[in-house]
Formats: C-alpha cells, structure tokens, sequence
C-alpha cells in the first residue's frame, strides 16, 4: 500500500508504481526510467500543494487520505506539473478538489517557487521553507545515492533547432546552485535529502565537460 512518507513536518513524498512503465528497457533509452515515480505534498501557508501527483490504482485508501489531509487543512489545493509527461492523476485530482493547475509565477502559492530551465521543456519548483528543489525529468537520482542527468535520448522530443545536449542542459541549470538547497526530490530514484547543493554542484559541473 502506497503511504505518504515524511520528510519534515508540512513536507511529504511518496511513489507510485507508474502504470506505463515496461521491465527490460535499453539502458539510457526514452524508455529507460525506474519502475516506481515519486510525487509531493507541501502544506503552503495558503494551500495543500500536490507536485507530480500519481494516484496507484486499485488503492482508493490512498485517495481518501488524501482527502481527509486537504479537509484537516481547509485550504484550496494546488496541483503542480513539472513536464507534461508529469500531468498523470492532475486532472483527476483537480476535478476531485477543485484545484488550481497553472504554474504561472502569479498564482503559485506562498512558498513555493518556479524555476523555469531555458530550453529543457521542464519548470523546476523550489520550496524555500524546507531548501527542497523538486525538479522532473531533467534531474535523476543516481545509483550511488546521488543525482545525474537525465539520459540524451529524454531530450528527443524537443525541437531540434533548440535542443540542448547534456552539456548545454547542465550550464542552464547552474544558476540552481544560487539557492540554498538542502534536499532534491526527484520523481525518478531516490531524492537527495541532505547536501543537496554540493551533490547538484557535482553533477553540473560533470555535465558541462
């Protein structure tokens, strides 16, 4: 049973078995992703925030904890889409709460930061309270425990004349290392919940050789 796993007080990750998901894909392919996505719940001061979320199917438990967290809170909810193969139970969830959806910088709730990446297809968000970045494709969690680029051949489907190879991807993500962040919470792997600037440091600076 998928349960919501605590980070800190007011933040929440948990992850799902994504139903598109196939064993025995090529390594580095469009394919290649970990069987199990990981999605957050951030209690802002004026919302309950769902980032990436992922209902698992058959476990309408699940949706009613979340149910009884957004009553407990009686605040509007949030839902956040990093990348647009990130949309899975969104809208589900927004007709279920009647949620807001836009990640435009005006109607984001308090506390919670976008942080566009030029050219990767992707809007970071950034949670100043808890120092946690919570990125989609573009950021990965490593086998080691840390974190790596997501593979060349996710960048496929953007537009050619504008495509940036791993190298260029990771130069514009450097302006993330200006931010104090703590924890990294990937929706592929395991997140990064403490150093998080000086890991994220390593792996741009090895994208940009």
């Amino acid at each position: 049973m998928t349960e919501l796993q605590p980070i800190r007080p007011g933040l929440w990750r948990w992850t799902v078995t994504h139903p598109e998901w196939a064993p025995g894909a090529k390594p580095e392919s469009p394919a290649d992703w970990p069987r199990d996505v990981g999605c957050v719940l951030y209690d802002a001061p004026d919302a309950t925030v769902l980032i990436d979320p992922l209902l698992p199917d058959g476990d309408d438990a699940y949706a009613a904890r979340l149910d009884r967290h957004v009553a407990k809170r009686g605040l509007p909810v949030s839902i956040l889409t990093t990348i647009k193969w990130h949309r899975r139970s969104r809208d589900q969830l927004a007709r279920r709460y009647a949620a807001r959806t836009s990640r435009a910088r005006a109607q984001l709730p308090a506390g919670v930061e976008v942080k566009p990446i030029r050219g990767a297809g992707e809007a970071t968000f950034w949670l100043p309270e808890h120092r946690a970045l919570v990125p989609g494709d573009r950021l990965m969690g490593a086998p080691d425990g840390g974190l790596r680029l997501c593979p060349e051949s996710w960048l496929g489907y953007l537009p050619a004349d504008s495509r940036p190879t791993l190298a260029e991807l990771a130069a514009r993500m450097h302006p993330l290392l200006d931010l104090p962040i703590e924890m990294v919470l990937v929706s592929h792997g395991d997140p990064v919940l403490t150093h998080g600037r000086e890991v994220l440091a390593r792996v741009l600076d090895l994208g940009r050789r």
